[in-house]
């Protein structure tokens, strides 16, 4: 396995945690929220922005236009059903959601919700690393590499694996000033 490849796997895995990390509200309007929002299209979980275009207006409002009017009560029922805690406002043509401002309870639960998504992260990235090492050993016992340059392996495998690691370290530090900034 070339390192190359080991740190690829893990770059993903941080645009994996940052994605993650967006679909948390702050308090402003943001568009990312609704990525994970499914809305069920002539019977296949369809994603909401294929569907609809997602504006934010203003810093407190999410507004949303189904490409097809049809889909304005799937998507009114999906976005209800979802996990976001936002109630949507259906004016017939459009929806809009309006983002109340988070009361410090409410802020503290998303820092926990980021914190879990941090980890996530970085027991990916730990499974990375213990499927690179396990690949070196093999390699060792096969006596394609010498023991030194497994144990040289190794430690470039885990300095990648820190390196990494502080990466979503500090994406989650970002995610919760930006949470707990009022």
């Amino acid at each position: 396995m070339k390192l190359a490849e080991i740190e690829a796997q893990m770059q993903k895995t941080i645009e994996s945690t940052q994605r993650s990390f967006n679909t948390i509200r702050t308090g402003r309007a943001n568009g990312a929220i609704l990525d994970k929002v499914l809305v069920e299209y002539y019977g296949t979980p369809t994603s909401l922005k294929s569907l609809a275009n997602v504006n934010t207006p203003d810093s407190s409002t999410i507004f949303i236009q189904p490409y097809d009017r049809n889909t304005l009560s799937i998507i009114e029922k999906a976005i209800s059903l979802s996990d976001i805690g936002l109630t949507p406002n259906n004016d017939g043509s459009t929806i809009r959601l309006n983002i109340p401002p988070l009361t410090s309870d409410r802020r503290k639960e998303l820092a926990k919700v980021a914190a879990k998504y941090a980890e996530e992260g970085k027991v990916a990235i730990r499974n990375i690393r213990r499927d690179a090492v396990e690949a070196v050993r093999k390699q060792e016992k096969s006596s394609d590499v010498s023991e030194d340059e497994a144990r040289d392996l190794q430690d470039s495998i885990q300095k990648l694996t820190d390196k990494y690691v502080s990466k979503v370290d500090a994406l989650l530090k970002e995610k919760e000033t930006d949470i707990t900034t009022v």
